[in-house]
């Protein structure tokens, strides 16, 4: 590596799957007989298909790589248990057989070729555990595995990769530095019981461009917190491309004193989730690594092969490598964040480390009772304040007698590591008792500081813990004590720092830097005079100390000085300001200290009288100093501060913070308050606000108060929406206060008007918003309304289906300046056509903006942009909606805007037509030649008789379905999105920028739920039925009755047909139904469900009341309530009504994961994309009849929140993608149809894999 750039091969997965290996191949012989499947497992293929690793080994050697990797990422008792297989002997055997592959593999490419030299890696993965994260949203603080556990599996796995005679230890993709650290301890410990040292690799992770792991710490933290492993050469790969990765390289290159090596994936994944980069493009990707002179190694991870290994060993050849070079010595610890702490030598005191003492019990009687009492949350909430008020390091100390030290230091580590806010600062772990503090190091991810190690015990038991701290990277606090006892005066630090100094760096190669002396901070004022000369020689002490071990730390406990004046809190706040003052010059780097008091009391600043009478006791510079410090501390108010000192009786000098109420705000002027309130969404006092700048004598009018201190407040709530500081929730709640507020000024602006003509605001534009013709979703349309009027645009909201001759009409009477345009099911998109082409003849020439679920940036590149040139603009959702039509009202920027805009729809569009010619399909014949008949008489996929055929309606009440909710497209509704791996319900309450408001909002969901089952605001409905049926070719043939000689009904599907990798069947959903040619007695099941009666008037008081947030967030309920409805539905029919799996037993989470057998696919859905189906539904089981759910002509449902599909039971049945079709099977199943080929074509046109 100081030679050339060393090669490092690709991603093994990638190479597997080319094999298309099947279970059988998995299995092999050994595991033939195995309960669980094994495919996917490819660390077993070393013992079931080792020819294949061979040959993928050898592929990449063969491509020039120096380096192969073990094929053993998963191979430790933890990630196998997956797979069932978490015994010893499966592990060993796996990690043995693997290393001997990679081995085999290196010394054949060496014999052939000596001067270029191959080594085998020992793969160590990051398990599919992870330490820093809970797996419970209800109990943060829980772990699904220990250290020791991980530490234990590790070991295991490195015994046989070492044996197997791996060249190198690589410890990858790491997401959890704590799972790396356990893997590091696991090595060092091997290293230890062996006696020898091989070189160690690591290779963390950047999971995105936050620059941070999964686990949330940045590149130069997870640096810091690995670096005592002190490693051959340290890099990232995964997540990331070449071109994403190169400032988080750069940045590990600047920092670390090792070799550096990246190995980055092919790219970004495709929206398949494959990997289209070739070896080439990727190379020249890679480029800019070696022209930096950033890599001494490089090779590829997730999509890349023999080919990109190839072309990077061909690029790579003429750079020169990286340089070692040396970094600063510094301290240098983290949390989520580095410290690196560079002292300022001139003044201690400016780059001196408050470590935060109040989670101390012995410092905090509050965080003392929390612990006690088991109020984790309020302990986590002091936690919180600490780093608010400057904390730069938490110190964690559970020592007392009524707590079990070790599990509270574990639990309230792990719930600190969970509150990003806490932990991106470093932890002290503090106890006197040496397995307590250990607990906490195994929790946290960072680099800590522990606290502390003496040797009261001897060198022995000393030196035993500090080589345990040494592996778990931790810097480590030597108390001044030894055999014989504490160290007072100034002699005795300076000896006892000075020998275990000696121990700690000869003995064991502690960094320096990584030692911090706690020389006692003993009690001054006590009356005693052998305790006069404490402070000094502490102060004195440090100084020699610093001098006589180079690159030491010197902290101590500010609070134990001043104990004597306990109570009287100016005194004793004075001492710790005035000792902190002279100890840093002389040394002192850091304290435990009370952060927020220890910023206040600046020293300059501190009452001089008061300064004098402390500094006399603090330097000993008079007999009687404690005496005078007595008399003249009696005279004080207890409650004052050293900067604000009052006397008692005398009001003091400058003003006192009052108590917080929570409502210091209302103290403001009205614009300021009124600003406060729409950003927090307080609609309490905002009529009181309003009027009070109404009357007042600053605004003329009352379009002066809307167009001042209202817009100016819903400006800033603009902003920090785009900024994203803050969630769509919290801008409906401000946009319930502005209407509010604006509300109660419209009389009197009537009032006005009659005197003074048009009170009309001036607006940021005019924005005309519909959802279109045959479409009655609307939800996400408002969400835009409500946004855009919080950003001073006029909007004007003609409502859900709307024809196009309405929307034109309208943008012509409002005059807007931009038209958006929304929809849901897939008819809407042909629809914005329809509209696109008549804006166009019309000869409209404002901006179309394009939006809802089921729309793209590409169908609006490819169908919509070509039919109208005054713009047509695709928005993703309403935090993109805003910028794009400020940019479009803007005159400066338009033009720029919209050629960009187009620039980029003609490539995409260049790009899905060169698809579609690339793209090749069976025909219909040859798609059905595929179809492996299923044996409908062979069990599972005998049918199940029902227990009824026909249809039944029933009622359900809110309390039925509501275990059965999926919050997770709730959250989407109002675009919060946790990161990973916070995503989804119910992590996404852990997520550090959304968690808070998405809880809240979670609140308030259920509260309305409540409110909603209270008053009976909704009624839900639903049918259900069952009919016998057989499939004949592609289509389901419904029966009159069992006889099954009338045809009643017959449902048309459609076939896959775009070309597969695989041998996998290109299915229709006929497939699932027994062929009528078989003689088997099958069944096909329908259900209609809504809870959207009672929805409009509910809504109509919401939007009455200027209520958007609530009215949204009852349409967004409904929408869940009929979800629910329909699981619950399903599992009924499941269970009991048609009975094909009576014994099922999932829980809510199994269910939304679609563990059950069966499907219920809908019309207008991927497998069969034809709303038109829905009518055959309709009509056979009188759904409009019966519960009064109706279709429009676009066959979307009334009420909106209502959900319909088909029942298949059997256990052959699953969910695919019908995709693309060709013009071979549109025209056959419109003939079978009996529909007018361009009407199908019309229905089906997203499916098109032609132009009609």
């Amino acid at each position: 590596m100081q030679k050339r750039v060393m090669v490092i091969d690709g991603a093994m997965g990638t190479a597997v799957q080319k094999y298309k290996l099947s279970e059988d191949d998995f299995r092999g012989d050994r595991y033939k007989n195995h309960t669980h499947d094994l495919k996917g497992n490819n660390d077993i293929l070393v013992l079931t298909k080792p020819e294949v690793i061979s040959e993928i080994h050898e592929a990449y050697l063969a491509a020039g790589a120096d380096i192969i990797e073990t094929n053993t990422f998963s191979s430790t008792m933890i990630a196998q248990a997956d797979y069932e297989l978490d015994k010893k002997e499966e592990v060993r055997d796996m990690n043995l057989a693997a290393a001997r592959l990679a081995k085999a593999a290196c010394v054949k490419f060496t014999e052939q070729n000596p001067a270029k030299p191959r080594f085998a890696a020992g793969a160590i993965g990051p398990t599919n555990r992870t330490l820093s994260v809970s797996p419970s949203v209800e109990n943060p603080a829980f772990r699904a595995c220990t250290f020791d556990e991980i530490v234990d599996a590790y070991y295991e796995q490195i015994e046989a990769l070492v044996e197997g005679g791996v060249d190198l230890i690589l410890v990858e993709t790491i997401f959890d530095t704590l799972n790396a650290k356990a893997a590091i301890f696991a090595i060092e410990k091997f290293f230890e019981a062996y006696g020898t040292r091989l070189p160690l690799f690591i290779s963390g992770t950047i999971v995105d461009n936050s620059g941070r792991t999964l686990s949330g710490q940045t590149n130069e933290a997870f640096w810091n917190s690995v670096s005592h492993a002190k490693p051959m050469a340290v890099g990232l790969n995964c997540a990331l491309g070449a071109k994403d990765m190169v400032p988080y390289i750069e940045n590990l290159s600047k920092c670390a004193d090792c070799w550096v090596f990246a190995y980055p994936n092919a790219g970004l994944p495709n929206a398949m989730g494959g990997y289209d980069q070739k070896g080439a493009e990727m190379a020249e990707d890679c480029r800019v690594f070696l022209e930096k002179g950033l890599l001494n190694g490089i090779g590829g991870c997730c999509g890349t092969t023999d080919d990109h290994i190839g072309a990077l060993a061909q690029m790579v050849a003429p750079y020169t490598p990286r340089k070692k070079h040396d970094v600063p010595e510094i301290m240098r610890i983290s949390g989520l964040e580095p410290f690196n702490y560079v002292p300022n030598e001139n003044d201690y005191r400016k780059t001196f480390i408050n470590l935060g003492e109040r989670c101390n019990v012995a410092g905090s009687s509050i965080f003392k009772k929390a612990i006690v009492d088991g109020n984790f949350e309020k302990a986590l909430a002091i936690a919180l304040k600490q780093v608010e008020h400057g904390a730069h390091v938490i110190d964690i100390n559970m020592d007392d007698g009524l707590i079990d030290g070790e599990t509270a230091m574990s639990r309230f580590v792990n719930l600190l590591v969970s509150e990003p806010d806490a932990s991106k600062v470093p932890f002290m772990i503090d106890s006197s008792k040496f397995h307590v503090v250990e607990a906490g190091l195994k929790c946290s991810q960072g680099k800590c500081i522990m606290n502390s190690i003496s040797l009261k015990g001897g060198e022995e038991e000393f030196l035993h813990h500090a080589k345990i701290v040494k592996r778990h990277g931790a810097a480590v606090v030597v108390m001044a004590f030894d055999e014989e006892g504490q160290a007072a005066t100034e002699a005795e630090k300076v000896r006892i720092c000075c020998r275990a100094y000696k121990l700690l760096v000869e003995q064991l190669g502690f960094n320096p830097q990584d030692i911090i002396f706690d020389p006692n901070i003993l009690t001054i004022g006590t009356g005693m005079e052998e305790h006069n000369n404490y402070g000094v020689d502490f102060i004195n002490a440090t100084r020699e100390i610093k001098r006589l071990c180079p690159g030491c730390k010197i902290s101590g406990g500010v609070s134990n000085l001043a104990f004597s004046f306990r109570g009287n809190e100016p005194v004793r706040r004075a001492f710790h300001s005035a000792f902190l003052y002279h100890a840093c010059k002389a040394g002192m780097d850091m304290g435990i200290v009370n952060a927020a008091q220890v910023e206040e009391d600046v020293y300059e600043k501190m009452d001089k009288e008061l300064l004098e009478y402390v500094e006399d006791v603090l330097l000993n510079r008079c007999t009687n100093a404690t005496e005078r410090m007595l008399e003249f501390a009696a005279t004080l108010d207890p409650k004052s501060t050293p900067c604000n000192l009052r006397k008692k009786g005398a009001a003091g000098g400058g003003a006192v913070k009052a108590a917080g109420s929570g409502k210091e705000w209302r103290n403001q002027p009205c614009e300021k308050r009124l600003e406060y309130a729409l950003i927090k969404g307080i609609d309490e006092f905002c009529i009181a606000d309003t009027e009070e700048c109404r009357v007042g004598d600053k605004y003329k009018s009352c379009l002066e108060v809307i167009e001042g201190p209202l817009m100016d407040g819903m400006n800033v709530v603009g902003d920090l929406f785009g900024a994203g500081k803050m969630f769509l929730p919290q801008v409906i709640k401000s946009a319930r206060v502005m209407k509010k507020a604006v509300g109660h000024l419209i009389p009197f602006m009537d009032a006005e008007k009659a005197l003074t003509g048009s009170t009309e605001a001036s607006t940021a534009g005019t924005f005309l918003i519909a959802t279109v013709k045959g479409d009655v979703h609307d939800i996400g349309k408002n969400i835009v309304a409500v946004v855009l009027g919080c950003n001073n645009f006029k909007v004007i909201d003609i409502g859900v289906m709307c024809p196009c001759e309405k929307i034109l009409d309208a943008v012509r009477e409002s005059k807007a300046d931009i038209l958006g345009l929304s929809g849901l099911i897939t008819p809407s998109l042909d629809e914005m056509v329809t509209v696109a082409k008549e804006m166009e003849k019309a000869g409209m020439r404002i901006p179309l903006l394009i939006g809802g679920a089921t729309t793209s940036k590409m169908h609006t590149a490819v169908k919509l942009t070509p039919n109208y040139s005054g713009g047509v603009i695709h928005v993703l959702d309403a935090s993109r909606a805003v910028p794009v039509a400020q940019t479009l009202l803007d005159k400066r920027k338009h033009a720029d805007f919209m050629d960009d805009i187009n620039e980029t729809y003609a490539e995409m569009r260049d790009e899905f037509y060169a698809g579609l010619e690339d793209r090749k399909y069976l025909t219909l014949q040859k798609a059905r030649a595929t179809v492996k008949p299923v044996d409908f008489t062979a069990a599972p996929n005998v049918p199940v008789t029902p227990k009824f055929c026909g249809a039944k309606a029933m009622e359900v009440s809110i309390d039925d379905v509501l275990p059965y909710i999926d919050w997770n497209p709730f959250f989407q509704v109002w675009q919060l999105r946790g990161r990973y791996p916070n995503r989804g319900y119910p992590k996404i309450f852990n997520d550090e920028t959304v968690g808070p408001e998405a809880k809240k909002l979670f609140d308030e969901a259920n509260a309305m739920i409540t409110k909603i089952k209270q008053n009976k605001r909704l009624t839900l409905k639903g049918i259900y039925g069952f009919y016998p049926a057989n499939s004949v070719g592609d289509d389901i043939v419904v029966y009159t009755d069992e006889s099954r000689t009338t045809t009643h009904h017959t449902f048309y599907t459609l076939r896959q047909q775009a070309e597969k990798d695989t041998d996998e069947p290109y299915m229709a959903l006929s497939d699932f139904i027994a062929p009528k040619d078989s003689g088997v007695k099958d069944y096909l099941g329908m259900f209609v469900c809504s809870a959207g009666f009672g929805l409009d008037e509910l809504t109509a008081e919401f939007k009455a009341a200027n209520d958007d947030y609530s009215y949204i967030m009852a349409e967004a309920l409904a929408d869940r309530l009929a979800e629910a409805f329909a699981e619950l539905l399903h599992e009924r029919v499941r269970k009991d009504d048609w009975g094909y799996a009576k014994d099922e037993s999932f829980n809510c989470e199994d269910l939304l994961k679609v563990k059950y057998q069966g499907i219920r696919p809908a019309p207008g859905y991927p497998s069969q994309p034809d709303h038109t189906e829905k009518a055959t539904m309709w009509d056979l089981m009188k759904v409009k009849e019966e519960i009064g759910v109706e279709l429009t002509e676009t066959f979307a449902m009334l009420p909106s929140a209502s959900v319909s599909g088909l029942y298949f039971a059997g256990a052959c049945s699953e969910y695919f993608n019908v995709g693309k079709l060709t013009s071979d099977q549109v025209e056959e199943y419109a003939g079978r149809k009996k529909m007018e080929l361009s009407e199908v074509q019309r229905w089906l046109g997203p499916n098109l894999s032609y132009e009609p």
